[in-house]
Order: C-alpha cells, then structure tokens, then sequence
C-alpha cells in the first residue's frame, strides 16, 4: 500500500483537540480512510503530513505505516504526491500521540 493514493476524511484538523483526551493537541491533520475497515473495527486512520493549514478532506500518497507494537492497529502516513519525509522527520510530526505506544515506521 505504500505508493498509493488515497483520500482522507479529517475528523481532527491541525489545531484541534481530542475529542475524548482534551489535552491532546493535534499540530498536524489527521483522519480516515472511508469504507477501509482496519483491525480495530474502525475506518483505517492516518496522518497527513506536509499540509500547513487545517483540511477537511486531502488526497495524497502513503509514506510509510506506524506499526504499534501494543495495539491492535496501525496508522498510515499520507503527505502531497510531491513531497516525502525519512522516518526521523515523520517520527517528529506524529510524537504527539505516538508517544503513547511501542511502534516502529515501515517505508
């Protein structure tokens, strides 16, 4: 899956809160994949990279997957067909909420 296009639905845009954790602050955009059911009986999350301003929906290639360790699913990482990021600069961006979890990034 990695290369692939994809579109995301943002259900938390860049500068928004958790829902559920309100300290949890979101400094990039991230959503769904809909109609893509990932283990956790969910549609599949990713983060957006590489958007400066919040989004509703985007549409952009999948870098890399965030394969945790203790937890049931993985998030993928989406960012412009033009742009890329190495896996230190993706683990910067997507720390906020990974912090929390045993992952590794797959590319």
């Amino acid at each position: 899956m990695i290369g692939d296009i994809v579109t995301v639905t943002v259900d938390r845009p860049l500068g928004s809160y958790h829902p559920v954790y309100k300290d949890m602050y979101y400094p990039i955009n991230y959503g769904y994949i809909e109609g893509l059911i990932a283990p956790d009986g969910e549609e599949q999350d990713a983060y957006i990279l590489g958007v400066d301003k919040p989004v509703d929906r985007f549409t952009g290639k999948i870098i890399a997957i965030v394969h945790r360790y203790n937890d049931v699913e993985e998030k993928w990482v989406v960012c412009p067909t033009n742009t890329s990021f190495d896996k230190e600069e993706i683990l910067e961006q997507i720390q906020f909420q990974e912090q929390y979890f045993q992952s590794e990034i797959i590319m």
